[in-house]
């Protein structure tokens, strides 16, 4: 049976700066939980980048469409997931050069997957045609890499 979880859901539009509202529930919930200021500053980003990974390449910033944004709150983690109405997102199996995107040798967008997967503790995206496709991201209270071995 899955424990007990509180959830907040929002639909916005495919319209970019409505990812700031997704982003400050998810912080407003975060500081609830007890999330540290670091911690909610990294959830921030990782829900700002996901939200508009969503718009654009998810709704192609078509202002019809809207992505949803799911916060479920467990005792020890909050898990958000943003929902659009694309294929998913494309293989991402090489690492992009921050450094060649640093020194403006390479386009500096297309490290939003990268940065979510560093910020979080936990990110999965998961497609679903036709309904659309997700990303599922989790932050944990205490990260296991902080948890005493025993």
């Amino acid at each position: 049976m899955d424990e007990h979880r509180s959830t907040i859901e929002l639909r916005l539009p495919s319209r970019l700066g409505f990812e700031k509202i997704a982003m400050n529930t998810a912080a407003g919930v975060a500081q609830l939980m007890g999330f540290t200021d670091e911690r909610v500053e990294d959830l921030k980003t990782a829900v700002a980048e996901a939200c508009i990974n969503a718009i654009e390449h998810g709704n192609k910033l078509d202002e019809t469409l809207s992505i949803g944004v799911i916060l479920s709150m467990r005792a020890d983690s909050l898990e958000v997931k943003v929902l659009d109405t694309g294929d998913g997102p494309q293989s991402h199996a090489t690492a992009p050069d921050i450094d060649k995107k640093m020194h403006e040798q390479e386009e500096a967008r297309g490290m939003g997957m990268f940065l979510i997967e560093s910020l979080v503790d936990e990110v999965e995206w998961v497609s679903s045609p036709p309904t659309g496709s997700f990303a599922r991201m989790v932050i944990r209270l205490h990260p296991l890499a902080d948890q005493p071995e025993s």
